[in-house]
């Protein structure tokens, strides 16, 4: 002893010799023992501290050594956990310990670390336990006594309220081991010491009151636990005992109990009901201890290795519980077990769905620490059942999981379901990126996100492309400025052609719902044409919706052309000469209306014919131009007045034969050659749109879904925009634009490869793979060619064709053969 004594003494010397700072005091029943709030130095976790000073009350010295000693050999779950003690009995110790609330000083202690625990008694002064919890309890200290009585072959002689603690996980933890002892040894503390426990006179038998703690040795050992296990009860169900005469009365105590608790506190220690037996009739089907909440607490610990059958029923018992149960037991002892058999146990879908009604009653901190760290290993599980389940109750996790660890750490492993085998993963993935799209952040959304929506939507399941169009329209707002208008064109667009009827109405809802996202151009030269061929679509559902879709189109578009200017040619004043054309007014009624249109183009050709002298010159195809001699004589201009405007405008359609005059091409890029239709060109073709330059404005690089990329007008049908040079006889007359080729979806494209074949198309058209449309030049080759360069003259041949003679005289029939085939 006196070696220990030194060692304690060198330890102290060098630092604190208990690893515990002190916390605040908690308050007690009278007991030999001070509790404090306390947390441990190493990892701060917290825990308690029974302090016992020796100096001021050594006459207590051999129950506070018997409960130190009897606390640390008891190993049960039942008792009160021990984490560490120490005993300090030298005068040499001076000064304060350092801990984070000094203590008196004192030069003797024992001190007795423990779990987190808080006085039974709190609970009771405020009558917060329910009658379930108070069964609960009661079971639980039951067993723990019957343990001691039966199997350690001990006695507590000090059982209530006051040497009861509840843990962090709402149970009820025995302690008070003060006079426990076995009867065994003839010199046990209980005999000699067993009066000087605090407060033990309102819970002594009557035996004892009357002989003393020898009486013990002369009745069964358990006789004097199962009073005062009585005494408990009472004082349990009515907050507090007054006196040993209230002990077997029946007041607020639970029917189902009165015959065992009556018995139990019979004045005859050997008519008395052991606290052993007390338990088995309280178990028993229907009695007072057969309830769910005990049931859970026994199952709950070996659910890892019930069986399925066991395991379904224990998870529908533990579903119908009420929340008038403890929830700390919950949180603390139930929630792991779930989460490890739910991880390892083979728990399923039906354990997880009970752990998430249990976490949803967590705090955020504990949510992060306890249920967190699990989650994130689900969801990276292999299995899909854990996944299916996973995605389902998402809803109900996500506001309590961070963005970094949404972002980071569980979406990389949702996206795996984008791309299984089996169709309700891809469909559950799917269906949960509406719940995690407010945790992701701008680059996963813009990047990894819609690339694999690009793959669902050509997904060979209809009801997945279906979800994914639905999808899209609601996450709209969470794209790209950049990029929100070329996707969502993109792949509406493309389910607009969907076979799958499902598809093709979602495409038209979510085009209807995120109209505001689509410039004005977007509106009129994409999606209008895109909707267009679905009013009259074979179903009627489609055609309805349609008939909605383009409505809110047109209203857009009528919106932003009544804010437009009414022209956007400069003043003529402003012109440097040359043929103009008259804009026509408007007129006031529908048959004015009618007459200024066709008196439009008739005055255009009528004033402007006098300028219209000379030969038209075009340019050769590699933009020289050749001259050839002027004719010998000019005609003479026919009268104005002798010809009607009728004629006029005929003459103006009708196709002239090609002269007899040789051909001079100038290098005006925008005239045409000789002896061609002025409206009809026979020799343009598919090809006559490359004329009119690059049609592509954005000069960003092609976007996922392949909707506004540089062959954006040979993916999806768009009308051509003259793009032509200022002078173009073309420009003027409102022709030569190629069509656009419209993109070929009968092989469902998929929108992540048309990247790859974007950039090949950019390619092949920069490296001058398409040839010019016959009789139009480049305007930049054009530009190109230095000032003064020589004119290349093209062969005349040498028999030039005879002119045609042009017919004046108007024809018989009526005005609207005007509208001849040359129109």
């Amino acid at each position: 002893m006196d070696f220990l004594k030194s060692a304690v003494a060198s330890a102290i010397a060098k630092g604190p010799p208990f690893p515990y700072s002190f916390g605040d005091k908690v308050d007690l029943d009278p007991s030999i023992w001070s509790l404090y709030n306390g947390t441990r130095r190493e990892d701060g976790s917290d825990c308690s501290i029974f302090s016992f000073d020796i100096t001021a009350n050594r006459s207590a010295l051999p129950l506070a050594r018997n409960a130190v000693k009897k606390l640390r050999t008891m190993r049960h779950p039942g008792v009160v956990k021990v984490l560490d003690t120490v005993e300090v009995e030298i005068s040499q110790i001076t000064g304060e310990e350092s801990i984070a609330k000094p203590l008196p000083k004192s030069d003797s202690y024992i001190y007795i670390a423990t779990e987190r625990l808080v006085p039974l008694r709190w609970h009771v002064k405020r009558k917060s336990l329910s009658p379930e919890t108070a069964k609960w309890g009661l079971c639980s200290i039951a067993k723990t006594v019957k343990f001691i009585n039966d199997e350690a072959s001990s006695v507590h002689g000090n059982l209530k309220v006051a040497s009861i603690y509840t843990s962090e996980s709402g149970e009820w933890k025995l302690g008070g081991f003060e006079v426990l002892s076995n009867v065994k040894d003839d010199e046990a503390v209980i005999y000699t010491y067993g009066s000087l426990v605090p407060d033990s006179s309102r819970y002594t038998p009557p035996e004892l009151a009357k002989s003393g703690w020898d009486a013990l040795k002369r009745s069964p050992h358990s006789a004097v636990d199962a009073y005062q296990f009585g005494a408990l009860i009472f004082e349990v169900f009515n907050g507090s005992l007054g006196g040993s005469d209230q002990v077997g009365q029946t007041k607020g105590i639970p029917p189902s109990m009165h015959s065992s608790y009556k018995r139990l506190t019979n004045a005859n220690p050997k008519a008395r009901l052991s606290v052993g037996h007390f338990v088995e009739q309280g178990q028993r089907s229907g009695s007072f201890f057969d309830s769910p909440l005990i049931k859970l607490t026994d199952g709950v610990e070996n659910l890892g290795v019930k069986s399925e059958t066991e395991r379904e029923a224990f998870l529908d018992d533990l579903d119908q519980l009420t929340d008038d149960f403890p929830e700390d037991f919950f949180k603390m002892k139930v929630l792991p077990e779930l989460l490890k058999s739910v991880e390892f146990g083979g728990g399923g879908p039906k354990a997880f769905a009970v752990v998430m009604k249990i976490a949803g009653k967590l705090p955020n901190d504990d949510f992060d620490s306890r249920v967190t760290p699990v989650l994130i290993r689900l969801f990276g599980n292999p299995d899909r059942a854990i996944r299916v389940c996973l995605l389902d109750n998402l809803p109900r996790m996500i506001d309590r999981l961070s963005q970094k660890v949404v972002n980071d750490k569980i979406f990389p492993q949702i996206v795996t379901g984008f791309t299984d085998v089996a169709p309700v993963v891809r469909e559950q993935t799917l269906k949960s990126v509406l719940v995690l799209i407010n945790k992701l952040s701008d680059r996963t959304v813009n990047g990894e996100l819609l690339r694999y929506l690009a793959k669902t939507a050509n997904d060979d399941q209809p009801g997945i492309r279906t979800n994914t169009t639905i999808c899209l329209g609601k996450i709209a707002k969470n794209l790209g400025t950049s990029t929100r208008a070329k996707v969502l064109i993109a792949a509406f667009t493309r389910s607009l052609r969907d076979p799958f009827v499902h598809a093709r109405n979602a495409s038209l809802m979510a085009l209807s719902a995120t109209s505001e996202h689509f410039s004005d151009e977007d509106c009129a030269a994409r999606i209008i044409p895109s909707i267009s061929p679905l009013l009259i679509d074979k179903e009627k559902l489609i055609r309805d919706q349609a008939n909605k879709a383009i409505e809110v189109y047109l209203q857009k578009i009528r919106k932003a052309a009544a804010g437009m200017a009414d022209t956007a040619l400069p003043p003529e004043s402003a012109t440097s000469g040359g043929p103009q054309m008259s804009t026509p007014q408007p007129a006031e009624s529908s048959a004015s209306a009618a007459s200024a249109w066709a008196g439009w183009a008739i005055s255009s050709f009528t004033n402007k014919i006098s300028t219209a002298a000379g030969e038209i010159e075009s340019t050769t195809p590699n933009g020289a131009s050749a001259t050839a001699p002027a004719p010998a004589s000019k005609p003479a201009r026919p009268a104005a007045s002798s010809q009607t405007a009728s004629s006029l405008h005929r003459q103006a359609l009708k196709s002239p034969t090609p002269s007899s005059a040789p051909l001079s091409r100038t290098s005006s890029s925008g005239g045409m050659a000789g002896g061609e239709s002025f409206f009809a060109d026979p020799e343009v073709g598919d090809d006559d749109g490359d004329a009119w330059g690059d049609m592509d404005d954005s000069n960003d690089t092609a976007d996922l879904f392949g909707g506004g990329g540089g062959d954006d007008a040979q993916s999806f049908p768009r009308p051509s925009v003259g793009g032509g040079t200022a002078g173009s006889s073309r420009t003027a007359s409102g022709t030569g634009g190629g069509g656009a080729t419209p993109f070929d979806d009968g092989a469902e494209p998929d929108f992540a490869g048309w990247l790859a074949a974007q950039a090949q198309k950019k390619s092949a058209i920069g490296g001058g793979g398409k040839t010019l449309p016959k009789g139009l030049g480049k305007a930049a080759a054009t530009a190109a060619k230095p000032a003064g360069a020589a004119k290349k003259t093209l062969p005349i041949s040498k028999k030039p064709a005879p002119a045609k003679k042009i017919d004046m005289k108007p024809k018989e029939s009526g005005d609207d053969e005007g509208w001849g085939d040359g129109w």
